[in-house]
């Protein structure tokens, strides 16, 4: 099957099984990743649509990468199109996450395991690193753009504003400076930075206008809409139902479909509710499980809220009931899956016609460009905290001028994360090494030195 503007439905399945593979570093890698294959290589879609695209994702709950797939295979190739793009970004993903939990729980300490994870941990804080700056110079195109990113960084690094309120104050200035016509917040203002010549949409392979599978259609929505509500909520029912609010396979299936309705912001946004949930409140990981299912969400293909998968195993693991552990683990893990990224296809599919007609608004537009700006800033405060973790053991809690942070005891630094992170920064930024290969060297490296020095 072949489109009309001749990307073969076989041609897109492996472009996408390409972006899957590649797909390291959380959602600003995975962006990245995208932009420089469908837009740049590809040429499928330009530039102001697939920031249009990303600015709705990100306003939406649930991982903003893996709905932005989901976005342009639907754009190209209707709803068939949607769902193998969405499903390929997540198989990889599912399955590394699937064999690692298995490792895990059954290896524990393994000093090689261990050297494994470390070395994956180090590289994984400067392909962030890169990712942000590599989308941040496409998205903050202007200093007023720059200034809405800072100030969202402010806010929640050391203010502890929830991220709702921060999304609505820049959707309220983008919308405002929209109907203003504030050059800053016009579509394609402002001056890139460093981005270098961009795609416009009428040079792209789908064009300016909007596909005519791409129009609303109320009827088509209701129905695909009801279909994936019930795939979605049928399973909670029945576990529900059957087995008792108590049992943990229904608490898994609950508090994954809650999360998947009102986490908004994309997984770095979500990462601190669902450890402050899973740690405090169902005890189902340790502080440490959390931050090495992190690390292995990081390391690994796919969405960055593949962590969930690893929080979902170990609660089944450690209460299974009548089934094996291990059994027990890999179901929860999967039916935690199952729940998170079921609504990302609910959200796509009913909502994104509607936002393909609004394209041409603008103060529409400049609202999502704001909230894409101050999403820069929320990305760049989760990679400061995982920096913090991996590269400090202790930090101590500051308090001045009304704001609340944790600072680093410099005694407690780890120096050979430090130095394995800054031998990444050197083969990324000066060499220009991709990602795989920094990362399997890293991992190598910490495997290595695990031998060395196994305490």
């Amino acid at each position: 099957m072949t489109a009309p503007h001749g990307v073969s439905f076989s041609e897109a399945a492996k472009v996408w099984a390409r972006v899957a593979a590649l797909s390291f570093g959380g959602p600003a890698g995975q962006i990245a990743v995208m932009h420089r294959i469908l837009v740049e290589e590809k040429k499928w879609i330009g530039e102001q649509r697939f920031l249009q695209a990303l600015n709705y994702c990100t306003l939406l709950p649930g991982p903003e990468a893996q709905q932005l797939a989901t976005y342009i295979g639907w754009l190209m190739h209707r709803t068939a199109g949607g769902l193998m793009a969405g499903t390929l970004f997540v198989l990889p993903g599912l399955l590394a996450i699937m064999a690692l939990s298995w490792t895990y729980v059954l290896l524990g300490k393994v000093p090689l395991v261990t050297g494994l994870f470390f070395g994956l941990k180090a590289a994984v804080l400067v392909i962030v690193l890169e990712a942000v700056l590599r989308v941040g110079k496409r998205a903050l195109r202007n200093a007023v753009l720059r200034a809405v990113a800072a100030t969202a960084f402010i806010a929640i690094f050391f203010y502890n504003v929830p991220f709702p309120a921060i999304v609505a104050g820049a959707a309220v200035l983008g919308f405002i400076g929209g109907r203003l016509d504030w050059p800053a917040f016009r579509a394609g203002g402002g001056h890139a930075s460093g981005g270098g010549p961009q795609l416009s949409d009428a040079q792209s392979l789908l064009g300016e206008g909007t596909p005519d599978h791409a129009r609303p259609n109320l009827r088509w929505a209701l129905a695909l809409g009801g279909a994936l509500l019930v795939l979605w909520l049928v399973p909670v029912a029945v576990l529900w139902a059957g087995l008792g609010a108590e049992n943990t396979f229904s608490r898994i299936a609950i508090f994954f479909s809650k999360l998947a309705v009102v986490t908004f912001g994309g997984a770095y946004a979500v990462l601190a509710y669902v450890a402050q949930q899973a740690v405090d409140t169902y005890a189902w990981v340790t502080p440490g499980e959390m931050l090495d299912g992190l690390g292995m969400a990081e390391s690994t293909p796919g969405p960055l809220i593949m962590v969930t998968q690893f929080v979902g195993f170990l609660a089944a693991f450690r209460d299974p009931g009548s089934l094996s552990p291990l059994v027990a683990g890999t179901l929860g893990g999967l039916l935690t899956t199952w729940v998170t990224f079921t609504p990302c296809f609910l959200w796509i599919f009913v909502g994104a016609p509607f936002v393909e007609v609004l394209r041409g608004n603008r103060a529409l537009a400049s609202a999502l460009q704001a909230v894409t700006a101050a999403v820069v800033g929320v990305i760049l405060n989760l990679g400061i905290w995982f920096a913090l973790q991996v590269l400090f053991a202790e930090r101590r809690p500051a308090s001045f001028a009304g704001a609340s942070v944790d600072l680093p005891i410099l005694a407690s630094a780890n120096l050979p994360a430090m130095a394995l992170a800054a031998a990444c920064a050197v083969a990324i930024f000066r060499f220009k090494v991709g990602m795989v290969p920094v990362l399997l060297g890293a991992a190598l490296a910490g495997m290595v030195g695990s031998l060395i020095l196994p305490g």
